[in-house]
């Protein structure tokens, strides 16, 4: 079955509706220095190349900083919209070459930002922390006789009539005799 065609979803956003975007999920209680994380933060002007994208001053430690600042979104080349589209179509599980069709870009260009975007999403997840109780079952793996099923079965890998204490029992046998030397 082919894959649908897809729309082209960059005529329809506007990089003011991303760095809104951006801007809302980034600083939900309002914008923070990300240097000494002070509340006590002044728009300073816009940047020159992008009208939208805002700037900022801290009073408390007096750096500038702007709406992508310490995000894998900073210091590319490509527009934001660019890469908002690029995390939507990852989302829907589009190979790179797809996207780099719908971004009209090329696949060199759509790997970095992939991979980028990907570390990230990898940064962001917090640390696992197991608690309570683990339960496991027993396992038998099965190794070595690539191509050779009838090795394995031999051994009663496959037919799973031999319990595993015979299998213990026969691999203890096999360890500790010795052919007699005549």
């Amino acid at each position: 079955m082919a894959a649908p065609d897809l729309i082209n979803l960059s005529g329809l956003m506007d990089d003011a509706k991303c760095f809104a975007f951006v801007r809302q999920h980034r600083w939900p209680e309002g914008v923070h220095c990300p240097g000494c994380g002070s509340p006590a933060v002044v728009r300073d002007r816009c940047d020159d190349t992008q009208p939208c994208r805002q700037r900022y001053r801290c009073k408390a430690c007096a750096s500038r900083f702007d709406d992508l600042t310490d995000t894998v979104l900073a210091g590319h080349h490509q527009p934001l919209r660019v890469w908002v589209l690029c995390l939507y179509f990852m989302g829907l599980n589009l190979s790179n070459q797809q996207i780099a069709k719908e971004l009209g870009l090329c696949g060199s260009d759509v790997q970095a930002m992939t991979e980028q975007l990907r570390r990230g999403l990898v940064a962001r997840t917090p640390a696992v922390e197991l608690t309570g109780e683990v339960e496991i079952d027993e396992v038998y793996v099965v190794a070595g006789h690539k191509g050779q099923p009838e090795e394995v079965a031999k051994r009663g890998g496959l037919d799973g009539a031999a319990s595993w204490q015979a299998r213990r029992d026969a691999a203890r046998w096999k360890r500790i005799s010795h052919p007699s030397s005549a």
